[in-house]
């Protein structure tokens, strides 16, 4: 890794983390107090202290090397059973999807085909705000069949990986975006592909409409204005504490692809969206 290595989440309660060479070296303020699945991560997050979501980071740089050489980029089982990852991954297996553009930390914004790399990456990956390349990272993505969009700086550019998913000869293309006008502009330029939002924590109301209206998939995270766009529009709702909606006919047959391919039971009828889980963030925000 070079002096110029710096990578930068938004994790548990969407609280700003910097990490250089290895090291967490800056943990921001969380926005939220409590978090069901924060708790329930490998290293859980009882209270959102500064400390507790150091402790969790660090956990990740040494079980699976989160922004280091070290980053495994394959996984398997699902994290959760609707995350972005788990959903998208589902959907290229079956063959509902081509391709996924995601975002790496050590590679940025990369073009994946394999299910083994989405999940892998986008399972274990908080909210990337900005990363550094690490060549042995981008030549792990390689190997397993990704294609970074910009190996020298490690750009997120989640606009600049559909246009590169479609020089590649893919067609059924999902995205996802934590950016509102990203989100929008990639709906305008490339209508056709699944927009997919993810770390919704804090956004405004008029970046969560905005959100709302561009994307296929929608998850809640700890917003509340992302439950009150969804109460407008969503035509499904998967989980309850930390909900996914389906803002469209294509978000929802990724859903309904993800439930066909399990044997775990599950309700469905018809409700008045969101359902409210017995347990949510707090506060949203």
């Amino acid at each position: 890794m070079s002096n110029r290595d710096e990578h930068i989440v938004e994790a548990a309660g969407k609280c700003r983390v910097v990490i250089r060479n290895g090291r967490v070296v800056e943990v921001g303020t969380p926005q939220i107090q409590d978090c069901p699945l924060a708790r329930r991560f490998a290293c859980p997050v009882e209270e959102m202290t500064p400390e507790a979501i150091q402790r969790n980071i660090e956990a990740r740089i040494r079980s699976f090397g989160m922004c280091t050489p070290e980053r495994e980029v394959l996984a398997g089982p699902d994290f959760v059973p609707f995350g972005a990852s788990e959903l998208l991954s589902s959907a290229v297996r079956r063959g509902d999807l081509d391709a996924a553009v995601i975002a790496s930390d050590g590679a940025g914004t990369l073009v994946a085909e394999n299910p083994a790399l989405i999940q892998g990456i986008g399972g274990r990956m908080s909210g990337l705000v900005k990363t550094s390349p690490i060549s042995a990272v981008i030549a792990r993505i390689e190997e397993n069949g990704g294609v970074v969009l910009d190996p020298e700086a490690a750009v997120i550019d989640q606009a600049g990986g559909v246009a590169l998913a479609r020089t590649l000869g893919h067609r059924r293309i999902a995205v996802t975006t934590a950016v509102a006008a990203e989100a929008a502009a990639i709906r305008e330029r490339f209508p056709e592909t699944v927009i997919v939002g993810v770390h919704t924590t804090g956004l405004s109301r008029e970046d969560a409409a905005l959100m709302a209206g561009a994307a296929d998939l929608l998850t809640a995270c700890a917003s509340r204005y992302i439950r009150e766009e969804a109460a407008k529009a969503a035509l499904l709702q998967a989980g309850t504490s930390i909900p996914v909606f389906a803002m469209t006919r294509a978000g929802k047959a990724i859903i309904l692809g993800k439930i066909g391919e399990t044997d775990q039971p599950f309700i469905v009828h018809s409700a008045r969206l969101p359902v409210p889980g017995s347990q949510s963030p707090e506060p949203l925000c």
